[in-house]
């Protein structure tokens, strides 16, 4: 069973964790942007020194692990791992750009165009995008921890968690579409939001499923 009286600790500390750290890495990029955008952060990019490229690539995949070792600690099962990372990552997220709203009066809109991670290739969108995805995955962990507090857990089956961890990788290339920008230090043109919302429905739509089916178990 559930520990029902535990729940809303859990849920208060992991918070905490993700603001916190999501204005740790405001703090961060308002450094990185006072050293390589003075006049203020646009496209084209500046090509950062290769040394200092490598310790970039270095903290963002920390920052990952980071996320996953408070997920692995924090968790009660593999599944609640999951959705543990899912509330890290987008509390994180959206604090963070919170942060830098605060910090530096940036973005000035939620349009605005962004280099969001470096992995395996830059990725590159309007801010509005990993916005929408970071409040999905708060969202989601909200469902998650209602269901398990009455009892039930999410379940998908083989082909849904195919569809979901494909939709996800179909935002990713959604993310990856313009990296060419980066590389060649042009500013990029248009957002393929298309793909991204394709991407978005595919990795929902089996959560929602899973839903429907605890729900039509839970009807008298």
């Amino acid at each position: 069973m559930p520990d029902l009286a535990a729940a809303p600790r859990r849920i208060a500390w992991l918070t905490l964790f993700g603001v916190a750290f999501g204005l740790l890495e405001a703090a961060v990029v308002v450094y990185l942007r006072e050293l390589y955008y003075p006049d203020g952060f646009r496209f084209p990019i500046v090509i950062i020194p290769d040394h200092i490229a490598v310790v970039e690539l270095l903290r963002e995949l920390t920052t990952l692990l980071m996320l996953f070792a408070v997920a692995m600690v924090a968790a009660r099962d593999r599944l609640d791992r999951f959705f543990v990372f899912a509330f890290l990552f987008g509390v994180w997220d959206v604090v963070y750009y919170l942060g830098l709203r605060l910090f530096l009066g940036w973005p000035p809109s939620l349009f605005t165009w962004d280099v969001l991670f470096l992995i395996p290739v830059p990725w590159l969108g309007p801010v509005i995008y990993p916005l929408i995805v970071a409040v999905f995955l708060i969202g989601g962990f909200g469902v998650h921890e209602r269901i398990r507090a009455r009892g039930g857990t999410v379940r998908l089956t083989p082909v849904e968690w195919t569809v979901a961890c494909s939709g996800a990788l179909t935002i990713i290339v959604s993310f990856c579409w313009n990296w060419r920008a980066v590389a060649e230090a042009t500013i990029p043109q248009s957002f393929p939001a298309l793909i991204f919302l394709i991407g978005l429905a595919a990795g929902v739509l089996p959560f929602v499923r899973s839903g429907m089916r605890l729900r039509g178990v839970d009807s008298p």
